[in-house]
């Protein structure tokens, strides 16, 4: 997308002003997105985003700054620009470059650039409209979305690296809304992966609505939930989100190099009951937050954070290594070329355990199943958060007794930690957006169903 020459050029520019080290992401991103509203197409939107990042680094300290402009002397006074204060005598010399294209682990059938048409598209949101429908007449309006990027990334530094890559996301969402009038309840089914079109092979419509309006009718039939300190079951997939929000955002150097994380100095140190292992993999073939290289051009892996309780490695990007000292885990990530690479999560889950779902909700003499969880807030550096559950249910005497709702989980990532004491099997992940300092990403999130042995549930019974 940018010839080598002018690559070169800027970059030697960039060492001339004395950077230890310069960088150019060049970012070209397709993308589409198709909305229903109930049996008809709200929007139907597509686009092509095209621009390129250039990165100094002086030390540790990060100059950064973008364009659209591909001439060497508008990227050049840029870099100018952005190093007027830190000018100083050239310390390293460019190394020449390597190309290299990125290794696929992620094969597609049907690409957005060669598979543009929204017919299938529709098709399967106005069929999936249908499906929760006829679930049942309290079903007053649903909600559809197909969205899929494809996005080519090319990266040049001093260094000599040069590579290239292209990711394929899709992800398809349905959000049925139950009423009777006077009041309503939601529920929703989200799919997708890194990967093409093909994954409506996979997909199932009728299911799709189906589950949407499941969950919308049992929350629309909830009674209000109990409050206080309780063991709580989490259910398995998007479950997952409190360890991502919680822990997961603590053991990336972004806060671990400035200390503003709880866990910045507990390396190798008991932090979890022994129950729990953790990993972030960006290796999983087409799963929607993996990838083939990390945005700062490094091939991606599987990095265990938490081995048997014990905390055994961070999240490090570049910059985080170059602060902390730890090797980089190719976890350098971004939204798009108008931000700098940070250390973010990929495929972040407590890896599944050996523990049965029956002899969980059998070990709780009254608590919560929260079977599936929505948003919440979380407070950066100790973790405090508050997450609520979308779809609960009431434990009593071993026994699930009925829906709840309005319940919220609230503690901290530390705390939680050291309160599972049972690990299930039926481990799934879920597609999300993880947003941070290098802006919004697609992150998965998972773990099998887990139990906490104390955990203050708000609730208003």
């Amino acid at each position: 997308m940018l010839a080598t020459q002018t690559a070169q050029s800027v970059i030697d520019h960039g060492l001339t002003l004395g950077a230890d080290f310069a960088e150019i992401f060049v970012e070209k991103s397709q993308s589409s997105n198709v909305n229903t509203l109930g049996e008809k197409v709200q929007s139907v939107e597509s686009g092509i985003d095209f621009g390129i990042g250039l990165r100094l680094v002086y030390g540790t300290k990060v100059l950064y700054g973008y364009t659209n402009n591909t001439s060497a002397e508008g990227m050049k006074r840029i870099l100018s620009d952005l190093a007027a204060r830190d000018l100083r005598d050239p310390l390293v010399a460019m190394t020449a470059f390597d190309y290299r294209d990125a290794p696929n682990h992620h094969p597609l059938k049907k690409p957005l650039s060669e598979d543009p048409a929204i017919e299938s598209r529709i098709a399967y949101l106005l069929k999936a409209d249908v499906a929760a429908r006829a679930a049942s007449n309290l079903i007053s309006q649903t909600r559809g979305m197909c969205r899929e990027v494809e996005q080519r990334i090319e990266i040049f530094n001093s260094e000599g690296l040069h590579i290239g890559d292209t990711r394929h996301y899709v992800r398809a969402t349905m959000t049925s809304i139950a009423s009777d009038g006077s009041k309503q309840a939601t529920g929703m089914r989200s799919d997708g992966g890194m990967i093409g079109w093909e994954i409506a092979e996979n997909l199932d419509a009728e299911r799709t609505g189906a589950e949407a309006a499941r969950q919308a009718i049992v929350n629309f039939g909830a009674k209000a939930c109990p409050s206080g300190r309780m063991p709580v079951v989490i259910g398995n997939g998007f479950g997952g989100v409190i360890f991502h929000e919680a822990c997961g955002h603590l053991l990336e150097t972004t806060s671990v190099a400035k200390k503003a994380s709880v866990f910045h100095d507990k390396l190798g140190e008991i932090i979890a009951n022994p129950a729990v292992s953790a990993s972030d993999d960006g290796t999983l073939t087409n799963e929607w937050g993996s990838l083939n290289i990390d945005d700062e051009g490094m091939e991606t892996q599987r990095t265990h954070l938490i081995k048997d309780g014990k905390l055994v490695s961070f999240l490090v990007d570049r910059i985080g290594s170059q602060q902390t000292g730890y090797d980089r885990t190719g976890s350098g990530r971004r939204e798009s070329y108008k931000y700098a690479p940070a250390s973010r999560m990929r495929n972040t889950f407590i890896e599944p355990g050996d523990a049965e779902f029956d002899d969980m909700i059998g070990s709780i003499d009254r608590g919560i199943y929260a079977a599936q969880m929505g948003g919440g807030s979380v407070q950066p550096g100790t973790g405090e958060f508050n997450f609520a559950v979308t779809e609960g249910y009431f434990v009593k005497d071993g026994k699930i007794q009925h829906p709840v709702k309005a319940a919220t989980l609230i503690s901290t990532g530390p705390a939680v930690l050291k309160e599972i004491s049972m690990v299930g099997r039926d481990f799934s992940l879920a597609c999300g957006m993880c947003g941070s300092v290098s802006g919004s990403i697609p992150a998965a999130v998972g773990q099998a169903s887990l139990k906490v042995d104390d955990i203050l549930v708000g609730g208003n019974a």
